[in-house]
């Protein structure tokens, strides 16, 4: 689908994804990245070292889902935009996803906004909890957004201006 339509469908990044158990167990990064081309910052930039070492420049990244911990210091380091950390259970109600966010005007804490799925498309409403910026890269900022657990899988930006 991406290939023909510019946009991946979450069936394309297959094992890729978490697990149910482990997106039960506390936030965890999905790297969104398919495309072979050289590019490895995300491999630095994890503390932890769960992002597997590259063999080659043009790899794509594998994340090991056991020794990440979702602190979403790669998100910033990707200029593909391609990584999310989810928290399935950040409520009783709500999960919560980091995205990577470059556009102007930058999101207000607090605000409520459309979330939007991989094509651009209004699935739901999100509430800002935090806008971060890292100090290796404070031109991107990181939102943190809670979420209608049910989207988890499917927000993966929003949209500021009239919420619907």
């Amino acid at each position: 689908m991406y290939k023909d339509k510019g946009f991946l469908e979450l069936e394309e990044l297959g094992t890729r994804l978490p697990s149910e158990n482990r997106l039960e167990n506390g936030p965890v990064a999905v790297i969104e990245c398919i495309q072979e081309i050289p590019c490895n910052p995300c491999q630095d930039a994890c503390p932890k070292g769960a992002i597997k070492k590259f063999e080659h420049i043009n790899d794509t990244p594998e994340i090991n889902m056991d020794l990440c911990n979702g602190c979403g210091l790669c998100i910033s380091a990707c200029p593909g935009l391609a990584i999310f950390i989810v928290w399935k259970n950040y409520s009783e109600n709500e999960a919560l996803i980091k995205i990577p966010y470059e556009l102007l005007p930058i999101p207000t804490e607090g605000a409520q906004y459309s979330l939007l799925d991989r094509t651009g498309e209004i699935i739901g409403i999100g509430r800002v909890v935090k806008v971060q910026t890292v100090k290796t890269n404070p031109k991107s900022k990181t939102v943190w957004i809670a979420i209608p657990k049910p989207l988890c899988m499917e927000a993966r930006n929003i949209r500021i201006g009239e919420c619907k």
